[in-house]
């Protein structure tokens, strides 16, 4: 398998040095373009009611990277528009979450020893507290992972946060800890890094490792074991989504050698799709009726009709490509187009997603392997990519390739930003950045 995405990796790095033009159709591996049906329907389940007015999960309130309103600036840099600028304690990669007047991160500290949840005080950046989760035994990690990658997570009562090996805990939004569930130990050859959801009354994992793989709800103000469904996957890094399709919900977990979905309720699985390659980061989208899955260093993504039972890859994958797959960052759909940023070439791609229509491809900076890490956010007709230099680029999002700005923050950034009333907040290697007019 690694030798078949060496294959492909190498395939697409000679055909953009041999000067071969990067605009071309999809390949489209079904014979024939899908037309959506029900594509209003179909929609992915998020935050409720006050939820939408700040940034409490993985990817903020659309859970997709796609934000409403306005007034976010597409210009900056480590001094403009820089509203204040804090140091962060310790190391980690998770995104920051928002709520109210409340940041949230976690960090690791003494090589991995030491693990907490931090809040910051929105309006300055000032540290408010720093909550530890109980350490059980040190989780071997990747040199671009962390000991404190998973996002958090928060219904505006409790924070909910995962540290891998030591489990998940949860806290009141004072720092006070409610909870913690130490479930097992995990052996992820890179660590861990997925982050947690929520769903009605429980919160929702998967962790993919050498061991009892396997997808889990926890009750959300206990912290007690809902269900737990076993998975024969060695290995993934990905982050769950819950999708609406009009006639039930679906729990989505794109993983290893294929993408699963159970009912969020009980565990139960409902189909199956094929396709997905040895190593799985990128968190699945949803539009026009389809659900977006990414996989590898070389692809491929699928665009997948949800429905049906058991293994469903003949009848309901709609298209699926691999040109302009991610490895780590996430898809983003903004109108009719699927964005996605190929981080072993820096390569961004449009696709036109209800058909996989190849619509353009360009390069953001100089090329390098595994160069982004964070995932694409769109607000205001832009798409945003920020790489690990912390280098944002700013593209139109529209049929054209149009770079409109890039900006520099100066500092490796490898978490995914948060925004929430015109105010950018950026975590870096060092430092929580708060970037506004």
């Amino acid at each position: 398998m690694r030798n078949r995405v060496l294959i492909a990796v190498l395939a697409l790095v000679l055909t953009v040095s041999s000067g071969v033009s990067l605009l071309g159709r999809a390949s489209i591996f079904e014979s024939t373009v899908w037309e959506p049906e029900n594509q209003e329907e179909l929609r992915i389940i998020v935050a409720n009611g006050e939820g939408q007015n700040y940034w409490p999960n993985w990817r903020g309130p659309s859970g997709q990277g796609v934000v409403e309103g306005s007034g976010y600036p597409d210009t900056w840099s480590d001094t403009e528009n820089v509203l204040w600028k804090v140091p962060v304690p310790g190391t980690g990669h998770s995104s920051p979450i928002i709520w109210e007047n409340q940041i949230f991160l976690t960090t690791a500290s003494d090589d991995g020893t030491r693990l907490t949840l931090l809040s910051f005080d929105r309006g300055n950046g000032k540290q408010l507290w720093e909550t530890p989760v109980p350490f059980d035994r040190w989780e071997h990690i990747h040199t671009k992972n962390s000991h404190a990658s998973a996002t958090p997570v928060t219904d505006g009562e409790l924070v909910y946060a995962s540290f891998g090996q030591q489990g998940i805990m949860a806290t009141t939004l004072e720092g006070t800890l409610v909870w913690h569930n130490k479930a097992e130990d995990l052996d992820n050859y890179h660590g861990s890094a997925g982050s947690p959801i929520l769903y009605k009354e429980t919160v929702i994992i998967y962790q993919d490792h050498r061991g009892a793989s396997f997808v889990a709800a926890f009750d959300k103000h206990s912290g007690g074991i809902i269900w737990r469904t076993e998975r024969d996957t060695g290995t993934g890094w990905g982050t769950p989504i819950v999708i609406d399709t009009g006639k039930r919900d679906e729990l989505i977990v794109s993983s290893q050698a294929r993408v699963n979905s159970y009912d969020p309720d009980t565990g139960d699985e409902y189909w199956t799709v094929g396709g997905n390659l040895f190593e799985v980061i990128p968190t699945p989208v949803v539009g026009h009726g389809l659900v977006f899955a990414s996989s590898g260093r070389a692809g491929p993504t699928l665009a997948i009709r949800p429905g049906g039972a058991g293994d469903v890859t003949d009848s309901h994958v709609a298209w699926t490509t691999q040109k302009g797959s991610p490895f780590v960052p996430s898809p983003i759909v903004v109108g009719e187009y699927l964005f996605m940023i190929n981080d072993m070439l820096s390569i961004v791609t449009n696709y036109e997603a209800s058909t996989g229509r190849l619509v353009y491809q360009g390069r953001l900076g100089r090329s390098s392997r595994e160069g982004f890490s964070a995932s694409p956010v769109a607000v205001e007709g832009k798409v945003f990519f920020t790489n690990d230099m912390g280098q944002t680029f700013v593209v139109e999002a529209g049929p054209e390739f149009a770079v409109l700005h890039t900006n520099e923050l100066n500092a490796q950034t490898l978490a995914s930003p948060a925004l929430v009333d015109g105010i950018w907040y950026f975590r870096t290697d060092r430092e929580l950045i708060a970037i506004g007019k």
